[in-house]
Parts: C-alpha cells; structure tokens; sequence
C-alpha cells in the first residue's frame, strides 16, 4: 500500500527500533496520558450533565419558569403568548410569600395559586393526597416532604397560612391576612424545592392575597428549554408586560453548577496539556538521536518542509491514538459507571442512589478533537528543530 515519504518514515520512528526500550517507553506514556486525560474529561462531564440535566427536570421542571403579571390596564394575551416560539404552554397562577404555622412548628415559603384544571408537573411527584382536592373555596394546601416534616404534619392536618404583604391594621396592630388550611396532599421531588413551595387552589389563594376582583390572574409560562427565558423575556418587555422568571429562584444555582462543570473541565484538560507536554519531550529525544537520520534524508533531496511532517506523524500519532481510545473509553466508562460502581462496593450517593450519566456524542467529539489539536501543536516545535538540522555538522564525525 502506497504512503507518503513522511508518513512511511514517521510511522516506522513512532514504532522505534527493536532496541529502543526507552524511546519506546515515552512513546507509549505519551499515549497514555492523553488516553486518560480524555477518558476521564469525557467521563466527568458526562456526569456533570446528567446532575445539570436532573436539576433542570426536578427544579426547572416544579418551580414557575416564566411568570407574565396581570393588570386591569394591559391584562395579558393568551392566545397570543401561547404561539410565542418555544412557549408550550400557560397557565393562570397567582404567588406570594407565605408564612405556614402548625401545632407544633412554623415555617416560610412561596404559595403558589394554580387552577386545579390547568397542567401542573408537581402532581408526578405526589406521594400522598390528592393535587385534584385543590377545589375552590376547600382552602386546601399541598406541602413538600420537608416542609410537612418541618411542621411535624400529614394529610388531614390543619395549618395557618399567614400573608405579611396582604396585612391590615387594626386596634391591637397590623395583622397579616390569615386562614385556616387543610393539607390535602404531599409532594416529593427530592430537592430543595420541597422545602420552599406550597400549592392551593387559585381563587383561595387570590382572596387571602386580598387582590381585587378586576386583577386578572398572573399567566403562567411552559417553555421546551428553561435556559432560552431571556429571549422570550425581550419579547415581553417589547410587549409591555411585567416579566419574572425562574432565575430570581434558583438563577444562583445553575450558575454554580455551570461555573463547576467548567473548573472540572479545565481541571481535567491540564492532563491532557501534560501529556502533550510529553510528546514534546519525546520528539526532542527523538530530534537528538535521529539528527544523523536526518542530515542524510536532506542530502538525498528531502525538504524541510517533509522534515517538518515526518515529526508531526510521528508525534501527532500518539495524540491521534490517546484522544480516540480516550473517547472510547470514556463513553464506555460513562455509560457503566454505576455498574463499575457497584462492583467495587462504592457509592458514592449512598442510599443506593446512582449517579446520573447523560453522554453527549458532540461534546465527546469536540474533546477527542481538542487533544488530537493539541497534540498537533506541541508537535510543531520539535519537528521545526529537527527540519533545521544542517548536514555538513550533523554528519561530520560520522
């Protein structure tokens, strides 16, 4: 099969003679460090996308994404707001700040009105009660785990629900707008969320707010990707509606995460670095011992420009082999990393929960190109040494 000049010769010195332990030695670190450098980036972020993308269904998936807020001036459109692009769905809703006593406890969170007959993705996490017992005028409650464990109370259970920003005065003091409420179900989303959120029925949570009757319900929005709201939110303004969004919640949150998932990136990309830092070292050993090699290469006509390719396989090789047994590897090891997990008796959750894995196959390809470029660059200075090699000294004590 025909190669190449370069590539022929570049292949043979990445083999190395048969008594070139050493050379071949740093060769094969070379490959290995890039090699697990990009098995373990591709595996890292994979399991970072798999906790960004639960935390996007659990969170993104429970709390309000977009809230449009109604007024008796500019009421909001909603056959029109509903064909906005990427807008799935609305809602009317009405949310407030709230303070829920019992027997026993008190606690705070956001009271959130919804219309018992609109979608609601909370009732999926239902683990006890009915989300449908939200009726008008039942003055029934739906609590988050924690939230009823705080309160020490289970279905059935009477709590106060009190609201500061609808109080009123009167002779002993400004009291906060108050009602008795029946918790008639529990959710559990296994996050924080279940700390924070309470449910009840729209029109019972409108009258405690003491809101007038010719305010229309704030409309509440369903978008297919939570992480597009800016968009849709220049649109609203352009329109003249008051616009809140899940960010003001939990904006800080994924900001975190995505600040993680980029210093865990960069972290494990310093192993590639190092290992091409090694195809440097290995090339310039290479350069030292074939200058002999190639003093006679140039007198038999070869140009420095060949030169320079010939290094550049030879080294670029070893990159080009570690980025795709790296990828390889680390989807294989992100795909059944629970399994590998279990084998040798870790867990890392705990509780017999596993770790969430969501493999990208362009965010593998841009690693395994990324160190294959790498390796690429730090070939170039070696290869640009060796093609410098001038005959007449190179060969004059051969």
């Amino acid at each position: 099969m025909f190669h190449p000049l370069p590539v022929f010769i570049g292949l043979r010195y990445l083999r190395g003679r048969t008594g070139d332990k050493f050379g071949r030695f740093v060769s094969y670190m070379s490959t290995a460090g890039i090699t697990i450098g990009v098995m373990s980036l591709v595996t890292v972020l994979s399991v970072m996308n798999g906790f960004e993308g639960q935390l996007k269904h659990r969170i993104l998936g429970v709390i309000p994404q977009a809230i449009i807020a109604g007024n008796a001036e500019h009421a909001p459109d909603v056959h029109s707001i509903a064909n906005w692009d990427k807008v799935t769905g609305t809602a009317p809703i009405e949310m407030t700040d709230a303070v829920v006593q019992s027997p026993k406890s008190i606690g705070a969170g956001k009271l959130i009105g919804v219309d018992v007959n609109s979608p609601e993705p909370i009732r999926e996490y239902m683990v006890r009660g009915d989300f449908g017992a939200l009726t008008p005028g039942s003055y029934a409650l739906v609590l988050g785990r924690k939230t009823a464990r705080d309160l020490d109370v289970t279905v059935g259970d009477k709590v106060r629900v009190m609201i500061t920003s609808a109080s009123q005065f009167t002779p002993v003091g400004r009291i906060p707008s108050q009602r008795n409420f029946t918790v008639a179900g529990i959710y559990d989303t296994a996050t924080d969320v279940d700390g924070q959120l309470m449910f009840a029925n729209l029109n019972d949570v409108s009258r405690l707010m003491r809101l007038p009757r010719t305010k229309p319900a704030d409309l509440r929005l369903f978008v297919s990707e939570p992480f597009d709201v800016p968009a849709l939110q220049k649109i609203a303004e352009v329109k003249g509606y008051e616009w809140s969004d899940w960010r003001a919640l939990r904006g800080e949150l994924f900001q975190a995460v995505k600040m993680e998932k980029n210093m865990m990136g960069l972290m494990l990309s310093l192993i590639v670095l190092v290992a091409a830092f090694n195809i440097i070292s290995a090339l310039i050993m290479v350069v030292m011992e074939k200058q002999a090699e190639v003093a006679i290469l140039k007198t038999q006509g070869m140009t420095n420009r060949s030169i320079v390719a010939l290094f550049v396989v030879q080294g670029a090789s070893s990159g080009v082999i570690g980025a795709i047994l790296g990828g390889i590897a680390g989807s294989a090891v992100a795909l059944n990393i629970n399994e590998i997990m279990s084998l040798l008796h870790v867990s890392l959750l705990g509780g017999g929960l596993s770790l969430p894995v969501v493999l990208k196959p362009e965010q593998v390809l841009t690693v395994v190109l990324g160190a294959i470029a790498l390796s690429l660059v730090a070939t170039l200075f070696p290869s640009i040494k060796a093609a410098s090699v001038r005959p007449a000294e190179a060969l004059r004590y051969e």
